[in-house]
């Protein structure tokens, strides 16, 4: 998930840092609260840092850290004791923090006096805002320099801050305080065992207004809009009950991380979309939005529709190398900050993305067979006339059957699939492909892309085009099983290079064809033999590259690393060519492994045995929270229980293999056909309550696409 100017994650953290997330705002500080300049911390809002220092001091003396503890994926409590001057270890001073993040931060600070005298405190706040753009920040390469201003005004500290034609500003409110251009200060005196307490709020200035007005807590419920917000979002999605409360617990990580990651369209407000993940990917991607809302489609089918919408309205219309923009393209990502503007000739979006195009189509299918807003998709069709018309016209460019990348900006991402590291894409003796590449995993999604507008077109009784695209797919998937395979191997190379060579080594992007049912069937055992193989299966989940290939490295981004959303598609491969027990044992790991990080799942961790390390070991910039590992214990599940509809066939389709351990299972508010139902899975054997009515439910598999494509163009299907 490598931003579209880097090839490289980001850049260290520093230990100890809490992330607050709030739509395409977040804050990373240190676990006593302050916000250090010398490391990539910070208060960002629209891709900017409008807080670059927040260290508070008492009476001279950084605070100690005792804890911090997130409330909400928006809102965390930091508690830390003031260091005593006169050499005794115990201070009798607590301070604690509570910081709530959105269009701004707004933080209650509250010292308390645990002993029995009077404690006179200086307490001092240093502020800084280099309005450095995420990219500078995120790659340690801060050049920009602003002309700066900073002017106290009443009870606020406002800075402005002028580059170029660019100006950027912040007010920094602290009611109370002794404000003068460098500081802010409180000279307070705590009573005995008594408690002193104020407010601060930092928002940004845009056309010289500052919108505080929106950390104010309403009277009536004491919600922030954030709360409110967040039950909204409750209000809306299931409720889960498991035998296995780990699980369980799991799960409602999840929902809380996805529920944060939500950011809206700034052209539309009332489409929500998913960001890509936090804290250096809280934007629109495309691959990466889109790959959530399908992982997510059983919770809130709405947020794909939203994230749809969004990417239509920006499709590729021209042909513009700097944005590597064509017609018809979905984009990459969309950045706010003033690096992307001028590196891509003032654009603020993307393209350089080789699988968000088929993806598109994919995810357009999936909503359509879930019974979505029928005239939002139509309006939809178009846009997928013009991906369908970019895959033929333009990612296959040399008309060999297969999309293929080479990025046209020579800053652009040098591989754009996934797996978009400069050295993602590597032979099996660690030699790096040369472009043009034509990635497996993508000819799989083109494959689902074909199949998905086909059922579309039989339903709209448009056979002719749905006979045209089932042609297409089915000439697809020959050439793949021809060309990709590599029989005295038993799997499928990652690629074919520039020159059409097998690029040999052994990856997991095998399992994402499984997924899309693109291997042959005798083939398919051979494939699950190798991804559950000791090279393959870390014991947590499955590694991205084979540890006896050239390039393994297990701390890498790509080459070797445990991908949660890329194991997690594997297992839904496995369990749709039947290897049931094989799906179960990674999705187990996977869940097992979020136990070890307060029930979330990270972007990525390192793929060291299990048997090596008794736990999985963190890779040191994941993302986290991160959309599609937020979406994984949601799709495990739900894939699991093989939950699948089709209303505009009127069927609801459900065939639980969950393990045993995960116990019974009770799901109440899910949303189907328009309406909530609520399912039970107890003892193996499921139940379905309040099916809308024209919705029947079967006990069994849902027939895969490629067999109602091929029923509906035999005139079997009305």
């Amino acid at each position: 998930m490598a931003g579209w100017n880097a090839d490289t994650a980001a850049g260290p953290l520093g230990a100890g840092t809490v992330t607050l997330v709030e739509g395409s705002s977040f804050c990373i500080s240190l676990q006593n609260g302050d916000i250090q300049p010398e490391l990539p911390h910070g208060l960002f809002v629209q891709d900017t840092r409008i807080l670059s220092c927040w260290s508070l001091t008492i009476n001279g003396q950084p605070l100690e850290p005792l804890a911090a503890e997130m409330k909400e994926p928006y809102r965390a409590l930091f508690a830390a004791r003031v260091p005593r001057l006169d050499g005794y270890a115990d201070s009798p001073l607590i301070v604690e923090r509570l910081r709530e993040v959105g269009l701004g931060i707004h933080e209650q600070v509250t010292i308390w006096n645990y002993s029995l005298d009077p404690v006179d405190c200086v307490v001092s706040l240093t502020v800084e805002a280099d309005f450095a753009d995420l990219f500078e920040v995120k790659e340690a390469r801060i050049q920009r320099r602003w002309d700066q201003t900073r002017e106290p005004d009443g009870d606020t500290l406002r800075i402005r801050a002028v580059w170029q034609d660019v100006r950027r500003g912040v007010a920094v409110r602290a009611p109370g305080a002794d404000i003068n251009e460098e500081i802010l200060t409180y000279r307070v005196s705590v009573a005995p065992h008594g408690e002193w307490s104020t407010a601060l709020a930092v928002v940004p200035v845009v056309d010289g207004t500052s919108s505080e007005a929106l950390f104010v807590h309403a009277d009536e419920d004491g919600l922030s809009p954030r709360d409110r917000r967040r039950r909204e979002w409750l209000a809306k999605i299931p409720v889960v009950q498991m035998g296995n409360r780990s699980i369980e617990r799991i799960g409602r990580r999840s929902y809380d991380d996805l529920g944060s990651l939500r950011i809206e369209d700034p052209n539309n407000p009332d489409r929500v979309v998913v960001a890509a993940g936090a804290p250096w990917f809280m934007t629109l991607f495309g691959r990466d939005s889109l790959w959530a809302s399908e992982m997510s489609m059983p919770v809130d089918p709405s947020l794909a529709l939203g994230t749809l919408r969004t990417l239509a309205d920006r499709q590729g219309s021209v042909v513009n190398p700097m944005s590597e923009e064509e017609p018809g393209k979905i984009l990459h990502e969309v950045r706010l900050d003033v690096s992307s503007g001028l590196s891509l000739g003032g654009k603020s979006v993307y393209y350089g993305s080789v699988d968000a195009t088929p993806l598109f189509l994919v995810v357009l299918g999936s909503v359509s067979r879930w019974g979505y807003a029928k005239d939002t998709i139509a309006a939809l069709l178009p846009h997928a006339d013009r991906a369908l018309e970019w895959i033929r016209d333009y990612g296959d460019k040399d008309g060999d059957g297969f999309v293929e990348y080479e990025r046209l900006n020579p800053n652009g991402l040098i591989n754009q699939g996934w797996k978009d590291s400069w050295d993602g894409i590597n032979f099996a003796d660690g030699r790096l492909a040369e472009p043009p590449i034509a990635l497996c995993e993508v000819q799989a999604y083109v494959y689902v892309a074909y199949l998905s507008r086909a059922w579309m077109a039989y339903e709209a009784g448009d056979a002719s085009l749905g006979n045209e695209l089932v042609g297409r797919a089915a000439q697809l998937k020959e050439q793949f099983n021809e060309q990709f395979w590599m029989p005295d191997r038993g799997y499928y190379a990652v690629a074919l290079d520039g020159k059409k060579r097998q690029v040999d080594a052994c990856t997991s992007n095998m399992g994402h064809c499984l997924w899309a049912g693109l291997v042959d069937m005798n083939k398919a055992p051979l494939v699950a033999e190798r991804l559950m193989s000791p090279e393959m299966f870390s014991g947590w989940g499955v590694r991205t590259l084979a540890s006896d290939m050239g390039a393994y490295n297990p701390a890498s981004y790509h080459n070797g690393s445990v991908w949660p959303h890329d194991s997690a598609i594997t297992a839904v491969g496995l369990l749709r060519y039947g290897f049931v027990e094989e799906a179960q044992r990674i999705s187990t790991a996977l869940l097992e492994a979020a136990e070890f990080s307060d029930g979330r799942l990270p972007e990525l961790f390192c793929g060291f045995s299990r048997e090596r390390y008794a736990r999985p070991v963190t890779y040191p910039t994941a993302c986290s929270p991160q959309a599609w590992a937020a979406t994984t214990p949601i799709f495990l599940v739900t894939s699991l229980m093989r939950l699948d509809p089709h209303v505009s066939r009127g069927g609801f389709w459900m065939d639980p293999v969950l393990p045993e351990s995960y116990g019974d299972l009770h799901v109440t508010n899910a949303p189907m056909a328009g309406g909530r139902i609520t399912i039970d899975i107890k003892d193996s054997v499921p139940s379905v309550q309040g099916l809308p009515e024209g919705m029947v439910f079967h006990q069994g598999r849902r027939p895969w696409l490629a067999e109602l494509v091929a029923q509906a163009g035999r005139g079997e299907i009305a």
